[in-house]
């Protein structure tokens, strides 16, 4: 009975024609077609395994796809997604993985200072603005979004979207691949990667070996200091390759173009942008401000293209 009962589920046709008729006479039938006649409505059927599978075989296929890719993002906050947006769509033909080691993007984006929700962008940061097309009010010398989140799932959202470009989140980069040339001379050429949870429980159980992605330019976007913080800045410093500094006292003024003109190649074939680069240059926060995030995402996208010419 059991048996039959599956093979009549697994035949069963994937219609929606029939018991789920639209309910025009619905409250809310003019904003959505998805009002039905709920008494009768019922889904198209499915086996769980097929929900596992449609999953899995996706997620394998991009693990196989981006294993080698052109250029990786580390962290996927303002600044690494906002280069994530200018980059895939200036170069489409560019293969970009996203690692982010949170379970949602967005860094310190969904909100804005101090838990409070608007966003203040000081310009020229409302010219990348209005290509998102998010409405905001006009302060003069700044702007103000009326929620943060808005921002930043409008920018993520269209990140996504685009067709060469795969974000990796609740996986977390553990290190850096590196090459040594004949002359001694180090690059950055990929990152190592393991699933958060799994980087979370190194010193509680066994050895639990990491995963890598290869790549011509790594660009990384992971913030100032903190428990993931500023990562690759960090691991170079641990083994003497890249000077670390501290980030400076808060000063807007004097740490938002700071954290612009800075943006750069930090080691070679290491891009940094927005707050990790003050662990580079002692560089002053500039707190609930998100201009210089957006800006030096944008920078740090035309610095990896010249990088990843020069590779």
């Amino acid at each position: 009975m059991g048996s039959s009962t599956i093979t009549e589920t697994q035949n069963a046709p994937l219609s929606l024609q029939g018991a789920n008729i639209f309910n025009g006479d619905s409250s809310l039938a003019n904003a959505t077609n998805a009002v039905f006649d709920w008494p009768s409505f019922e889904f198209a059927p499915i086996r769980e395994s097929e929900v596992s599978r449609a999953m899995t075989s996706r997620y394998f296929k991009d693990l196989d796809k981006y294993a080698e890719s052109d250029i990786v993002i580390v962290g996927a906050g303002s600044a690494g997604l906002s280069c994530a947006y200018v980059l895939a769509t200036a170069r489409p033909d560019l293969k970009i993985a996203i690692i982010e080691a949170n379970v949602a993007v967005g860094g310190g984006c969904f909100l804005g200072g101090q838990l409070f929700s608007a966003m203040v962008l000081r310009k020229p940061a409302d010219e990348f603005i209005k290509e998102l097309g998010i409405d905001y009010d006009d302060e003069g010398n700044f702007i103000v979004i009326k929620h943060a989140a808005l921002f930043i799932t409008t920018l993520s959202s269209k990140v996504l979207a685009l067709p060469n470009v795969k974000l990796f989140n609740a996986t977390c980069v553990e290190d850096l691949i590196t090459r040594t040339a004949a002359s001694g001379d180090v690059n950055v050429a990929g990152v190592v990667t393991n699933w958060t949870l799994v980087s979370m429980h190194h010193d509680d159980q066994s050895c639990m070996d990491p995963n890598t992605i290869n790549a011509k330019v790594v660009i990384s976007c992971t913030g100032h200091d903190g428990p993931m913080g500023a990562f690759c800045v960090k691991r170079l410093a641990a083994q003497g390759l890249l000077k670390r500094n501290r980030m400076g006292c808060l000063d807007m003024n004097r740490a938002e173009d700071a954290i612009v003109r800075g943006t750069r190649e930090v080691f070679p074939g290491l891009v940094c942008a927005g707050m990790e680069l003050s662990e580079c240059d002692s560089s002053n926060r500039m707190g609930p401000t998100f201009g210089a995030m957006v800006l030096s995402g944008v920078h740090a996208a035309e610095v990896a293209l010249k990088v990843y010419e020069r590779i």
